[in-house]
């Protein structure tokens, strides 16, 4: 169900119609992702943390969530992050000037993020 809802919403980003059934959770889906841009943050060094990342990223902009990637066996961070900006112009700049910067003896990769399918 969850990638049905996502699929819409991508279909709606791309402003094409579609038809679904009506529920309380997929239009609260659809609003959360009409209105969040989700960012993937890729090629970090493994001592990032979520509150440096953050910080960084909010130099250009308001960002709604950060989230590192942890293995659940190790609990080491997997070298990757996801985040959310309500505001698609500052997220657009964001991507823009990070996608390829050095953070940490790394260069990330940072661009819009996908789902799963």
């Amino acid at each position: 169900m969850f990638v049905y809802q996502l699929y819409c919403v991508s279909l709606l980003r791309q402003n094409k119609r579609l038809f679904f059934p009506q529920s309380d959770l997929c239009f609260l889906l659809i609003i959360y992702y009409l209105f969040f841009m989700n960012i993937y943050i890729g090629n970090l060094n493994y001592r990032v943390r979520e509150q440096d990342l953050q910080q960084i990223l909010e130099e250009y902009g308001t960002v709604d969530s950060v989230k590192l990637i942890i293995d659940r066996d190790t609990r080491r961070s997997k070298g990757f992050a996801f985040a959310e900006m309500p505001n698609d112009d500052e997220a657009r700049n964001m991507i823009k000037e990070l996608d390829g910067a050095e953070y940490e003896g790394r260069q990330m990769v940072v661009k819009e993020a996908t789902p799963r399918g």
